[in-house]
């Protein structure tokens, strides 16, 4: 029988718990746990309302390492699914590493006290996994993750080399807030204010924070926004994994509501991740911002609109230049009528439920510490069809590739 270990019951896990549930043949026995109980059962009792399936839940917290090992021997998983924070990547994988069990993530550790996050700790595990027989699988969400397969899937089918890359996240989705963040606000907030770096020329280049913009329009009517280049775990994998790629860069839209807010929030100092006293207690700003800003988890009832997001390539295939960009949309409605989520949980918890299906299966399989693109992306790219994130690929011409204007087809 297999059984899976879920660890985080925010809205990612609430997706991924939902996901798992909808396929018993591979998912036979559901465990979820995070810090509180009561938010894993609040989660077990939708996915029971909506599949029938009952999950069992467990208090945890994942930053001790002799907890987790306890539980994890109590529940004998194959697998474990960290949809927690980045800060607990390791502790986690040390818990896997001692009691023998794969693993599996969404994003990259970054330390609670420096806003850089990268995959030197976690690649620093590879030859213990390896030793173990073990295979952990790092950033099975949308991006990282899909646009990793995506990647990986265009070299193989469509490119003998890929020169560009460019990765495009586009949300078009209107929660009705005045200023919310559509993931854990204190990863989002230090991942958008960090300085911009991007892949060129075999060296990444640093730049001010969305200091270099342009306006995109997104395919099928979804619209036209302003995406703002910024740095992204993936192209730190992708360009060691894909040598012959010369230049990568990842932009992602912002709407001048957001800009202005997270500006003030800047100016006043409430982004800071360094301690600061009141009335006696030390606490972290952007600790406290979190607790009074909207719960993502929350933002599926009242968000509309559609998410778009996908790869730009080029490169030559059979000596002539070739362009192809690949993309997903996914509703916001429609995510939350499936699983009472919005689109942004939704495009990272299934696919950390479609990683977690290809180990389980034996799709995937090996000894050490993996990022997607180094995994045949076949079997992953037909579930992302059947699993609700369909995907479509056009090709460009190399001005339509070179502007960024995919849409005039």
């Amino acid at each position: 029988m297999n059984t899976v270990l879920i660890i985080g019951a925010g809205g990612v896990g609430h997706v991924v718990a939902n996901k798992c549930a909808q396929l018993p043949d591979i998912f036979q026995n559901i465990h979820l746990a995070s810090r509180t109980k009561s938010k894993c059962d609040a989660v077990a009792e939708d996915v029971r309302s909506r599949t029938g399936v009952s999950i069992t839940t467990h208090s945890v917290d994942a930053d001790d390492v002799p907890a987790t090992v306890a539980l994890i021997r109590e529940i004998k998983p194959q697998l474990l699914i960290n949809v927690a924070l980045p800060y607990q990547d390791l502790t986690l994988m040390e818990a896997c590493l001692e009691t023998g069990v794969n693993y599996l993530d969404t994003a990259n550790y970054e330390p609670r006290d420096v806003a850089k996050f990268e995959y030197s700790w976690q690649w620093a595990y590879q030859e213990q996994f390896r030793k173990a027989g073990l295979f952990a699988l790092l950033g099975s969400g949308f991006d990282p993750g899909v646009t990793n397969v995506f990647t990986a899937w265009a070299l193989k089918h469509h490119f003998d080399e890929i020169h560009t890359l460019d990765i495009i996240d586009v949300n078009g989705g209107n929660h009705g807030k005045a200023f919310a963040t559509n993931f854990n606000p204190e990863i989002n907030i230090r991942e958008v204010t960090a300085p911009c770096r991007h892949w060129e020329d075999g060296a990444f280049r640093e730049t001010a924070p969305m200091s270099m913009h342009q306006s995109f329009t997104c395919p099928q009517e979804v619209g036209t926004y302003e995406i703002y280049r910024m740095y992204h775990e993936e192209m730190e994998s992708l360009v060691k994994h894909i040598p012959t790629i010369r230049q990568a860069q990842f932009w992602m839209s912002f709407s001048p509501n957001y800009l202005k807010h997270l500006e003030v929030l800047q100016n006043v100092g409430m982004t800071r991740i360094d301690p600061v006293m009141y009335n006696g207690v030390e606490i972290i700003p952007l600790q406290f911002l979190k607790a009074v800003l909207p719960d993502p988890g929350d933002l599926g009832k009242t968000t509309r609109g559609k998410t778009c997001i996908g790869n730009v390539i080029t490169g030559i295939k059979d000596g002539q230049f070739k362009a192809v960009y690949i993309y997903n949309i996914c509703d916001h409605e429609q995510c939350f009528k499936e699983v009472g989520s919005q689109a942004i949980s939704y495009t990272t918890g299934v696919p950390a439920m479609i990683g977690a299906e290809m180990i389980l299966t034996g799709k995937w399989t090996g000894a050490g510490v993996f990022n997607m693109e180094q995994n045949d992306p076949d079997p992953f790219m037909d579930e992302l069809n059947r699993r609700g994130l369909p995907w479509h690929c056009v090709e460009l011409t190399e001005e339509q590739a070179k502007t960024l204007k995919v849409n005039q087809q």
